[in-house]
């Protein structure tokens, strides 16, 4: 009986080992003008961001796992718009540099390649962040930053991001670097 039961929780075991806890699928936003690969089901937020006496359209795809919201923004400027895109994104990048009590300089960053629908590579930047809450690392993230002109000649500004909202192992370099993370932003290919 013993024997048995030892079988039955080693195959419980093994059952649960092979059944992943990320679920990838790739979300195609063609309104957004991008496939990313998800570990979930993302859920979208539609909005107007209020920007200079205008309405710019947003749009937000994100999905939890566990401690990690795994985020694509995108930010849509028309042709009329396109001149807002540098103060725009530097508005957007500040945001979150602040909190991290960092600058684009001071941040810790990596060179990175992202490709296009059209296999099509491009040099970008990664920045991780850490934000601390008395004096501890509380939250931390990788972020990435892309700008791509539209065929009507407008711009998206998108953000992909994957913030992990518990105390990290180690420092956020190195733990974002892991497989599941890296997947999620070499796999985000804009029009």
């Amino acid at each position: 009986m013993l024997q048995k039961f030892g079988v039955v929780l080693a195959l419980a075991f093994l059952l649960s080992a092979c059944s992943p806890k990320l679920d990838w699928r790739t979300v195609q936003s063609p309104q957004e003008g991008y496939s990313a690969l998800f570990p979930g089901k993302p859920e979208k937020i539609e909005r107007r961001l209020p920007y200079q006496n205008q309405e710019i359209p947003q749009t937000l795809e994100a999905v939890k796992i566990d401690d990690d919201i795994y985020s694509v923004g995108a930010i849509r400027l028309s042709q009329e718009q396109a001149s807002l895109a540098p103060n725009l994104l530097e508005q957007v990048q500040g945001n979150l540099l602040n909190r991290a009590n960092v600058t684009l300089e001071s941040a810790v960053s990596i060179d990175a390649l992202y490709r296009t629908a059209n296999k099509q590579r491009a040099a970008t930047k990664d920045y991780f962040l850490e934000f601390k809450s008395s004096g501890r690392v509380e939250q931390s993230m990788r972020v990435r930053w892309i700008t791509r002109m539209t065929p009507d000649n407008g711009l998206w500004i998108y953000q992909i991001s994957v913030l992990h909202t518990a105390p990290a192992r180690v420092d956020a370099k190195t733990f974002f670097s892991e497989e599941a993370y890296s997947s999620f932003f070499d796999e985000f290919h804009p029009e």
